[in-house]
């Protein structure tokens, strides 16, 4: 895989969608935690929850130009979520209180929210661009 593969037009796009999806998710997220007082689980899920559904037509239509529609499609793409969620998330807390072990718990756990929104974001681009909306994934489904 090429470095220029992977930062070209459809990746700037992303980026565009990203910064929609991170000021409204990120809205809900903080909010929930330091409003609301909804622990960090919750309030990280319930961000990328309302940030899925709008991510996933807004990367469908505008960023990958995909207009067909497939079960695979839909289960991937929650799968993939899912599973970045759980990558970013669970290595960003730890490793978050390791290094600020002397801090105070919601300072340790807003930088946490922060460091696996940033760790979420390229392991859900990778998955949406080479699996989710890959071309070459659609036409081998249509094949079937």
């Amino acid at each position: 895989m090429k470095f220029a593969v992977i930062f070209d037009e459809k990746f700037f796009k992303f980026i565009l969608v990203g910064i929609i999806n991170t000021i409204v998710g990120s809205a809900i997220m903080f909010s929930l935690y330091n409003i609301a007082h909804l622990n960090y689980w919750i309030s990280s899920a319930c961000n990328y929850f309302f940030g899925g559904v709008l991510s996933f037509f807004l990367n469908k239509y505008f960023t990958f130009t995909v207009k067909e529609w497939s079960l695979f499609m839909i289960v991937a793409f929650i799968l993939n979520i899912i599973i970045s969620y759980f990558i970013a998330y669970g290595l960003a807390k730890p490793l978050v209180n390791y290094f600020l072990n002397s801090e105070p718990q919601n300072i340790r756990e807003n930088v946490a929210l922060f460091a696996g929104m940033c760790l979420f974001t390229g392991l859900n681009y990778l998955g949406q661009r080479f699996v989710v909306f890959d071309k070459k994934n659609i036409s081998k489904l249509k094949q079937e």
